[in-house]
């Protein structure tokens, strides 16, 4: 495999890697998973570098006493809540001057439809979608399209941040060595991912009720 193959696949697959990476770099692996998470909530580009399975694992590898985990926890909880402030002005600067160009392909009724959105359910989207692999990375990125108000962003940003963090860890920490676990990974996965879909039916029925509210208030036409 050539180098960016290598590069790509260690990215995207670095919670399958971990144990190794422990061994070759020590201390530095702190480094590496801040910059992960932080990548994969700070750029909206980024939605396909593991989370949930990253802090799973990580939470493992700490109960076996491969990684500290406090420093652990202090350093995702970091990643996660700088990432998400980093895709909010990202969203507010950015995101603004594409999406309300005059030959944009969105258009201005759905702008006002996010406006709208995350004035009513912006702090509720925010934390659940730390639980949604993909959403996770769009939230925070539309909550500036939106115009949520920062300290209200912050607020649940960080609340958000430290129950993801602190949650998967945890478990990881707890019940990830036990060979029970390990042996049934992949249907953990499975149910990780349904109720994400949970928290996506959830969004998506909020998102409805606003786009109603707005036609009721004349705001916007189909």
């Amino acid at each position: 495999m050539d180098p960016i193959s290598v590069a790509l696949d260690l990215l995207l697959h670095f919670d399958t890697y971990l144990p190794q990476i422990i061994e070759l770099y020590g201390f530095w692996t702190y480094v590496f998973l801040f910059f992960i998470i932080f990548l994969e909530t700070g750029l909206v580009i980024m939605p396909y570098l593991p989370g949930d399975s990253l802090l799973f694992v990580a939470g493992a590898l700490a109960g076996a006493r491969l990684l500290n985990v406090w420093l652990l926890i202090g350093a995702l909880i970091l990643a996660a809540v700088f990432g998400n402030i980093v895709n909010y002005w990202l969203g507010i600067t950015l995101g603004m001057k594409v999406l309300e160009k005059q030959h944009s392909l969105v258009k201005k009724e759905h702008l006002e439809t996010t406006r709208a959105y995350f004035q009513k359910y912006g702090g509720s989207t925010i934390v659940i979608a730390r639980f949604v692999p993909f959403i996770r990375s769009f939230a925070p990125f539309l909550a500036g399209v939106g115009k949520m108000q920062y300290p209200r962003f912050l607020m649940y940003n960080v609340l958000g941040g430290g129950i993801w963090v602190i949650g998967f860890v945890l478990v990881g920490y707890f019940f990830g060595n036990l060979s029970i676990v390990q042996e049934n990974f992949g249907l953990i996965i499975y149910a990780i991912i349904g109720l994400s879909l949970l928290a996506v039916a959830f969004i998506v029925i909020n998102i409805i009720r606003t786009r109603r509210r707005l036609i009721r208030g004349h705001l916007i036409r189909w």
